[in-house]
Parts: C-alpha cells; sequence; structure tokens
C-alpha cells in the first residue's frame, strides 16, 4: 500500500519576505568590494560621460576613481583644508567642489587643473551644483547664504543671503529649468528660487528637522527632501508647492538620497546602515541594502551598473552589477566543480559486486485527523474536524487546504450534503468573513458557488437562521463582483491614460532636433592661476 501524502498547507510569507522582480533584480548585485579611506566620505559623484569613473570626496582630497580596477584616476589635491561635494557638470568635463574656507573650485577634469576660483562665501561651502544650461554654478554653505555664479566670467550674479537661519547643508538644480533650484538647510526649511521672479524666493516649506539631502525628480514637477528619518516628496504646483506623501521607513537619521533606475527607483541611506529603495510609482520600499556602518553618502551609476556607498569610517562599498551572461557562466563553474568533487569521492570501478545494499528506511510521516478522514473517504468528518473554532480563528489555512482538496476530489458538495443547520452556519459564516483576502479568494468562491447549489432547490425548508447566512453569503458574493467590475474599469481607465501618454511621447519625440555646439576649450582665471596651496 502506498503512502498517503498529508494535505499542503500553504502558509503564505510575511510581505518583506515576498520575491518580487526588485528583489530578484537587486540581489543581482556582486559582494561589495570594499575601499578604505582616512575620514568620513563626505560625497560621492559619477561621471556622466565616463560612467566607469566616479569622484570621491574624503579630507582634502578629491579623487576620481576607476570603478572596474578600484584604483585612483586622477588626484584633485588643490585644497589646503576639508574639500565638500565634489559634482560633476552634465557633460563631465568640469568638476566642482567647496572647500572649508568658503571657496569653490572649479577643475578641468582632463588635465586636473583648476579653472576657476569662487570666493565670496564666508563659511565652509558644502555642496555645489551645475545650473541645467551648464552656464552657471549654485553653491550652498554655512554662512546661511546661497550663491549663483557665471562660470564663464569668474563672477557672482546672485546672493541670496539669510536664505536660512542654520547652515545650508543640501541643495538641488532643476533638471530642465536653468532658473529654478531649491535649498535644505538645518533649520528644518526648504526654499524655492526662480531667478526671474522679483521675489527671490518663491515659496518656503517647513521639512520638520535638519534637512540633509534633496534631489528633483526627472520630470521637474516634483523634488524628494531628506531629514531627521523621514523622506518627503514634494509637487511644484501653479499655486506653490504642496506636501505629496511621506515616507518614514529609516530608524535613524537619513543622510543621502539618489535616483536609479533611469529614474525609477529612489535610494536613500541613513546612519541606520541601511540603504532603502522605494518605486517611485508607488512610493513603496522594494528592496533594502544593509551596510557594516553608517552611510553618509550614496552614488549609483548609469544603467544601475554599481552602487557605491561611503561609510562614516571612511570605508567605500562598491556593489557591481552582475550582468546576464555572468550567472550562467557561473552555473557551469559550479557545475564542473561539482561533477569533479563528486569523481574524486566515487569509488572505483574495479567490477567486483558491491558486498551489500544499505535500504534507508523514511520515517513515516505523522498525519493530521483531517488527512485521516481524507484518506478513508470520510469527507463529512473531515470537514467537521476542521471546522472547529481555534483552526477557524488561528488556522485558517488548514481550513482552506481541506476545502481546496474537497474541491479537487469533485467532493465538496456531498460534504455539505445532509448535514446539521449549525454546522452550514458555521460554514457559512467562514467564506463571508475570508472571502475578501486574496489568498483565499479563489477556493473560497468557488466553495460559495458549491454552497449555492447544494441548497439553491430546498432554501424554504429551512429556518431562518439558515436563511439569514445564506443571504449574508449571498450580499457577500456580490460585494465582491461589485469591487471587481469597479477595479476593472479603474484599469481600463488608467489603461487607455497611459497609452494615450505614450502615444503622444511617441508623436512628438520624432519632432525635437537638437544641436550640439562644441563649447570652446575653458582656460584658467588669473585668480584660479595665482592659487598657490601651501603644505606646513
Amino acid at each position: 500500500m502506498t503512502n498517503f501524502q498529508p494535505l499542503n498547507v500553504r502558509r503564505f510569507q510575511q510581505k518583506a519576505q515576498v520575491v518580487t522582480p526588485d528583489t530578484i533584480y537587486w540581489n543581482r548585485l556582486a559582494k561589495p568590494e570594499l575601499l578604505k579611506e582616512h575620514t568620513t566620505i563626505d560625497y560621492i559623484d559619477f561621471s556622466p560621460s565616463d560612467p566607469d569613473n566616479f569622484v570621491l570626496t574624503c579630507s582634502v582630497r578629491v579623487q576620481i576613481y576607476n570603478l572596474v580596477t578600484k584604483l585612483v584616476v586622477k588626484n584633485l589635491s588643490r585644497f589646503q583644508k576639508t574639500a565638500y561635494g565634489a559634482t560633476f557638470r552634465q557633460d563631465g568635463r568640469l568638476l566642482a567642489a567647496g572647500d572649508e574656507e568658503g571657496h569653490v573650485k572649479l577643475f578641468d577634469t582632463t588635465s586636473r587643473s583648476i579653472l576657476r576660483l569662487f570666493k565670496g562665501h564666508k563659511a565652509p561651502v558644502h555642496r555645489t551644483f551645475f545650473t541645467a544650461d551648464k552656464l552657471h554654478l549654485a553653491s550652498f554653505a554655512d554662512d546661511k547664504s546661497v550663491r549663483l555664479w557665471d562660470v564663464a566670467n569668474e563672477k557672482v550674479v546672485q546672493t541670496y543671503e539669510d536664505a536660512h537661519s542654520d547652515y545650508i547643508r543640501a541643495g538641488a538644480m532643476h533638471p530642465q529649468a536653468k532658473h529654478m533650484f531649491i535649498s535644505g538647510g538645518y533649520d528644518g526649511k526648504i526654499n524655492l528660487y526662480d531667478t526671474r521672479a522679483e521675489q527671490a524666493i518663491t515659496q518656503t516649506l517647513d521639512h520638520g528637522s535638519p534637512v540633509e539631502s534633496m534631489l528633483f525628480l526627472p520630470s521637474g514637477s516634483i523634488f524628494i527632501t531628506a531629514g531627521g528619518t523621514q523622506v518627503r516628496r514634494l509637487g511644484i504646483l501653479i499655486s506653490g508647492c504642496r506636501l505629496l506623501t511621506t515616507m518614514s521607513q529609516h530608524h535613524k537619521t537619513i543622510t543621502c538620497l539618489r535616483l536609479g533606475s533611469d529614474g525609477r527607483r529612489l535610494l536613500s541611506g541613513g546612519l541606520d546602515r541601511h540603504v532603502k529603495i522605494y518605486d517611485v510609482s508607488t512610493y513603496k520600499t522594494v528592496h533594502t541594502l544593509t551596510y557594516p556602518n553608517a552611510v553618509v553618502s550614496l552614488a549609483v551609476a548609469a544603467k544601475d551598473q554599481a552602487v557605491v556607498a561611503g561609510m562614516v569610517d571612511g570605508l567605500v562599498s562598491i556593489k557591481r552589477m552582475i550582468v546576464d551572461s555572468k550567472p550562467s557562466h557561473l552555473k557551469q563553474i559550479k557545475a564542473s566543480h561539482r561533477q569533479k568533487h563528486f569523481k574524486r569521492l566515487a569509488r572505483p570501478n574495479t567490477g567486483q559486486p558491491v558486498d551489500h545494499v544499505i535500504t534507508v528506511k523514511r520515517s513515516a510521516t505523522k498525519l493530521k485527523p483531517y488527512d485521516i478522514h481524507l484518506r478513508k473517504f470520510n469527507y463529512k468528518q473531515a470537514l467537521d474536524f476542521v471546522c472547529t473554532r481555534r483552526n477557524i480563528e488561528k488556522f485558517p489555512e488548514n481550513v482552506v487546504a481541506v476545502i481546496t482538496e474537497l474541491q479537487h476530489r469533485s467532493a465538496l458538495q456531498a460534504a455539505l450534503t445532509n448535514r446539521p443547520d449549525e454546522k452550514i452556519i458555521q460554514f457559512i459564516n467562514f467564506l463571508c468573513d475570508h472571502m475578501g483576502e486574496v489568498r483565499f479568494m479563489r477556493p473560497l468562491l468557488n466553495a460559495a458557488s458549491a454552497v449555492m447549489d447544494v441548497f439553491e432547490n430546498n432554501v424554504f425548508s429551512y429556518n431562518k437562521q439558515m436563511l439569514s447566512a445564506l443571504e449574508r453569503l449571498r450580499r457577500t458574493m456580490q460585494a465582491e463582483i461589485r469591487l471587481t467590475c469597479e477595479l476593472l474599469q479603474v484599469k481600463g481607465a488608467l489603461e487607455m491614460i497611459i497609452g494615450g501618454a505614450l502615444d503622444n511621447n511617441e508623436e512628438t519625440a520624432p519632432t525635437l532636433r537638437y544641436t550640439h555646439n562644441k563649447t570652446p576649450k575653458m582656460h584658467p582665471s588669473k585668480a584660479a592661476s595665482n592659487y598657490v596651496v601651501i603644505v606646513d
């Protein structure tokens, strides 16, 4: 007699453990390759022109590393004091960085020479960013001011004094409009600037805690700010700015924000040693990266080729994305290694018969009482045993497993026929209470249809309690059908909107024409040529 296999009760995993496409995608990041610097990694930025190069700002050094070799390609050591926030221009030809002296320095990435020296701030400059037209540079400093510089003439275009009441450690430039940018300070305020307007600061918002990082989404209509343990999504509207979403996934201060997957994913790093990855369409956490120490800076290469994180102790973690061809190659290596290992352990073939054969007796699997009833085809007893109050309240998956097995055997109607009213009412109440759960919906809807088939001809011969239970089941099924129809209508409307937007983009895309004017080579200014670094 063959052994009877017990029911396979489906115990659903928690949400954090569910394998999603994002989980599979980000798990392709290889094991981290580590670099060690002397102090905290202030800022990391990837080169737009050469995706394999990234710049690292640490202490008095600004170094450009190669992603493949992990070696320093260029060392920009023209700093007497601590350097801050080295960032590339959109074309990758220039690089700007602030320092503790209050200066902003502009470098040529090909020759490593300093081209411009912007003086004016009275305190350390922590962040510098280029405008969308690549002709101006904005600097955010601890003297509570924001300055806009002309790159060609080495002059200040506009100065926003006392823009904040505390240090300004964050800023971001609009990706399309050259006249718009934002700043965030340790006073918890967020300022929106428009250089065309008479009033310099067009909008002021309150983040609620010191702002550490901020960025614009590629569309430019939404910007993200990080401060404290919250990430906030704000929209730029005609009437001003408005808070759209607040996310609190970190339990310590969030220090950096970055975009990945061509703007479809948002990454936030914090002092809790985690980097959270959000879906920009839903702003739900889709994956989490864990690091050995507090994360203070973060950068993502183009097309997610690598994720580089700088930590508070000077450790730099480089996680490169495994390409599609690499996993299959690894599988071949592991398979060949496994075959060699088995050949080494295998008994040599001498042609002699084996002495004896060892048989392994499998331990008998202990069956549940409802499994025993199912093995004996006692369907009513199996349903009665599993439909207890304890199973219904604490283990509903056991009840659903028995119902599913009875449906596979086409025995559910037989198990429900000629039963006491109390048992039927209990079964109907279970269906009504759990029919809305996604994991149970399909088998319970089929079970509800079986109940209707059993009792549709003799409904008038039952008492009031039974009739009310059947009426409740009817209302529950109608509510589920109505909800499904409404969701299908919403899905159809969204598909029409998205399809129309895609069609419009496809129609307008070919009409756009871009002209690339070759910019003349920039020569060092007089102030930059005379700047000398004095080493004690």
